[in-house]
C-alpha cells in the first residue's frame, strides 16, 4: 500500500516542464473522481469551487474545518495524490497556518496551495517577511508530521497588478525566491499568460513554475517548451460547470425546454463512478 510519505515523494516528481502536471481543479469528491477517470495523475482542489459548494465565498470566509472536511472527502474519493487550496492558509497568524497544515496533512493531501493575498487589506499583498513566517510555519508543521508536503506558494503580483508594470517582474521574482528560503517548493504565478514573460518566471525561479490556464493561454505543450513544471485551470472547471446549471435554469423559466442538458453525463454512469 502507497504510504501518504510516498505518495508526497510521487508528487513532488510529477512537477517537470518535460511533462507538465496538468490539474483540473476540482471542488468535491464527483468532481476529483470525474478528473481522475480522465487520467489525471493528481488532484488539486479549487478553493473558490469548495467555497461556492459549501456555501461561502472565496477570500477566506470558508469555515476551516468544512474546507479540512472536504479536503478528506476527495482525498477517499481517488487514489492519487491529492493538493489541496488552503487559500493564505486559514489563520491570522503563522502558529494558526501551522495548525491548519497539521490538519491538512491528518485528512490525506500531500500537498497546499497558500496564497500572498492580504485578505483584509485587498487587493495588496502581506509583507513579504509575514509571508515567509507563514509559509515557513507550513513547512514546520509538515516535517513534525513527517511529510515532504509540496508547498505551491501563490505569488498575486500579476494577479492583482501589484506596482509599476517595469518592475513587478523583479518582485515576483524577489518575492518567489525569499518563499522558496521559507520552505515552498513551487511558485505559482496566476494572471500571466504571455509567453515571453513566462519564460522570464521561470528562468529566474529555481523551482517547479505553476501557471493559471484557460481560454487564451498557450496549451500545456507550449507550456512545456517555456519551463512550466504545472499547469491549473483554477476555478476555471466549477466556474463553466455553475454555468450549465445557470443555463438549464435560465432555459426552464424562459422557455420551458431543457437543451441545456443535452451533454450531460448520464445517471447510470455517474453513479457508477461513485460506487465504486
Amino acid at each position: 500500500m502507497t504510504t501518504q510519505h510516498d505518495s508526497a515523494n510521487l508528487f513532488h516528481a510529477l512537477h517537470t516542464p518535460t511533462t507538465p502536471l496538468a490539474l483540473a481543479n476540482a471542488w468535491d469528491a464527483a468532481s476529483a473522481r470525474l478528473v481522475e477517470s480522465a487520467g489525471a495523475r493528481a488532484i488539486a482542489t479549487t478553493s473558490a469551487g469548495v467555497a461556492w459548494g459549501l456555501g461561502a465565498a472565496d477570500g477566506d470566509h470558508l469555515d476551516r474545518d468544512q474546507a479540512v472536511a472536504l479536503i478528506a472527502r476527495v482525498v477517499n474519493a481517488v487514489s492519487v495524490p491529492v493538493t489541496a487550496d488552503i487559500e493564505s492558509g486559514f489563520g491570522a497568524t503563522p502558529a494558526e497556518v501551522a495548525d491548519t497544515v497539521a490538519r491538512v496533512i491528518a485528512a490525506g493531501a500531500v500537498g497546499i496551495n497558500i496564497e500572498d493575498a492580504h485578505p483584509d487589506n485587498l487587493p495588496a499583498l502581506r509583507p513579504v517577511a509575514d509571508q515567509c513566517e507563514r509559509l515557513a510555519a507550513a513547512r514546520s508543521a509538515a516535517d513534525a508530521a513527517g511529510v515532504p508536503l509540496f508547498i505551491n506558494a501563490r505569488l498575486d503580483t500579476y494577479l492583482r497588478a501589484i506596482g509599476p508594470e517595469e518592475t513587478r517582474l523583479q518582485e515576483t521574482l524577489d518575492r518567489a525566491r525569499a518563499y522558496l528560503d521559507a520552505g515552498a517548493s513551487g511558485i505559482f504565478v496566476p494572471g500571466v499568460t504571455d509567453p515571453d514573460l513566462i519564460a522570464a518566471l521561470t528562468a529566474g525561479i529555481p523551482a517547479p513554475v505553476n501557471i493559471l490556464a484557460g481560454p487564451g493561454a498557450p496549451s500545456v505543450p507550449e507550456l512545456s517548451k517555456l519551463g512550466v513544471a504545472r499547469v491549473s485551470l483554477g476555478s476555471g472547471v466549477a466556474e463553466a460547470a455553475y454555468a450549465v446549471a445557470r443555463r438549464a435554469a435560465a432555459e426552464l423559466a424562459a422557455t420551458g425546454t431543457y437543451t441545456s442538458l443535452t451533454d450531460a453525463i448520464p445517471y447510470g454512469d455517474l453513479n457508477a463512478l461513485m460506487n465504486r
